[in-house]
């Protein structure tokens, strides 16, 4: 059955599009049409931001309401989004390949969870405090939200990735315009219908589906009070250029190329390798940002190491998404196979070892799909070394010692996610505090909602979840008294 829709989701009601433009959704196992959406206009946007603005300024509306009538809303919004998981979690998968196993807990699940998590946060968090001041007379500092802020979301995890920006910035009292991905264009149309069966105010959110070229607009617009955006490294500086220009506070959660070090005494049994390394290196069919997809082996066990990379990649179960079984489903689009595609080319021409993978599984005919690979006897300076592939594909390097193992790390324009794989896990804490990154996991990696998350270098600026995530969305008022 395919999905077509016609409208936006704009003021709290489906609003006919400026224009006859329309996105057309692929199924990423079937490579069939799953569905369609109006492709968003400059004029779309003009009016979801003018909605956005109306709800906001409103002097009895969203961002004057006390935190607990803001989280009973956001409480009933997670109740519509459980109702809906299911229908959500399948969507998804048909959309950008996402194995089912890890829709149920990431699309299914941590959108509600995030929205219980941040309504019970702005309930116990202050709207003002007073301090005491240096002159003898104290001082107010008072929480407010920032205003009207755009939310950017890619293809890879869509309603977990919007999730992060608008549970906080509901908790806030912002108000949000999201503009999805055109490739997972479809999902959004369920939150949409989650937010009006749960009573958010007209306004409150708005969602237009568009390309990159709408995006730069709705991130230049100047009804826009903040910016929050994930995506590409590239996309994400000229984000970063407009919104420096126009003094605009921004978040920016961007690529990775992050590093699985592997430590002289890591256990390398298989159960630990199909379970936990599996996840920090290649979940989401590597179509992850912080994945670990760097694996730095000591010069002494780097056999044994990419033995084990190698058994783990040939194991997966490769197939539909829709099987709870399967463990790599296709990649998103076309698009994004013939970039893995071009990279594993480049693998093999830079002289690497092209150990398993590589191609297209023999047993699929159809949908995106690229074989789990893995490359040896690759230096860091290589391109499959340096630059994010965003698909199966790890790369195997050796090191000395712990020292160049840090180094080699390091050696990256990005700092998003890692890695540290030992038997002790006091020495692996030691280890991880010298790697430049934003996160990182011992013997596991896997994000929590209490903690900050994003990147240093080409990774990003700035930091979602937890209460620093809150914060994004606020701004502080000091008042002498």
């Amino acid at each position: 059955m395919t999905l077509h829709r016609d409208s936006f989701f704009i003021g709290g009601e489906w609003v006919a599009p400026r224009s006859s433009q329309r996105i057309t959704v692929i199924d990423a196992t079937t490579e069939e049409v799953l569905g369609s959406a109006p492709e968003g206009q400059d004029a779309d946007v003009d009016a979801a931001v003018a909605a956005a603005r109306r709800a906001f300024d409103d002097p009895t509306g969203w961002s004057t309401w006390a935190p607990e009538q803001r989280a009973r809303v956001m409480r009933r919004l997670a109740d519509a989004l459980d109702d809906r998981k299911d229908e959500l979690t399948r969507l998804v998968c048909r959309e950008n390949g996402m194995p089912m196993a890890l829709a149920q807990m990431l699309e299914g699940a941590l959108p509600s969870l995030l929205l219980r998590y941040y309504a019970d946060l702005v309930c116990q968090t202050p709207v003002e405090e007073v301090r005491d001041g240096m002159f003898g007379r104290p001082v107010v500092v008072r929480r407010e939200a920032i205003g009207v802020a755009a939310a950017i979301v890619p293809w890879n995890a869509p309603q977990t990735l919007a999730s992060g920006k608008h549970a906080p910035a509901l908790a806030a009292g912002a108000t949000l315009v999201l503009k999805p991905s055109p490739e997972t264009a479809l999902d959004s149309y369920l939150f949409a219908e989650a937010a009006m069966e749960a009573g958010v105010p007209a306004g409150v959110i708005n969602i237009v589906p568009a390309d990159r070229e709408v995006g730069a607009y709705l991130v230049g617009h100047p009804g826009v009070d903040k910016v929050a955006f994930t995506g590409s490294s590239a996309v994400g500086r000229r984000v970063a250029e407009t919104c420096g220009r126009l003094l605009r506070p921004v978040t920016l959660e961007l690529g990775g190329k992050s590093a699985a070090i592997v430590l002289e005494d890591a256990d390398l049994n298989p159960e630990l390798m199909r379970q936990e390394f599996f996840a920090a290196t290649m979940m989401n069919n590597g179509q992850s940002c912080f994945a670990s997809t760097r694996v730095l082996a000591p010069r002494s066990r780097y056999g044994e190491v990419v033995d084990a990379v190698a058994a783990l990649a040939e194991s997966l179960q490769v197939g539909d998404p829709l099987d709870p079984a399967t463990q790599v489903g296709p990649l998103a689009s076309a698009r994004q196979r013939d970039r893995v595609e071009g990279y594993i080319a480049k693998g093999k021409g830079e002289g690497s070892r092209l150990v398993v993978g590589g191609g297209r599984p023999a047993h699929l005919d159809r949908g995106w799909y690229v074989e789990p690979t893995v490359f040896a006897d690759v230096h860091n300076a290589q391109v499959i070394a340096q630059e994010e592939i965003f698909g199966p594909v790890l790369v195997v390097t050796p090191y000395e010692d712990e020292r160049d193992a840090v180094r080699i790390a390091n050696d990256s324009d990005f700092g998003l996610g890692g890695s540290v794989w030992t038997r002790d896990a006091e020495h692996g804490l030691e280890v991880a505090r010298q790697v430049r990154t934003g996160s990182i996991g011992i013997n596991q990696y896997m994000t929590d909602p209490i903690a900050p998350f994003g990147g240093v270098k080409g990774s990003g600026l700035g930091r979602e979840l937890g209460p620093e995530g809150l914060a994004n969305y606020q701004q502080l008022k000091s008042i002498y008294l």
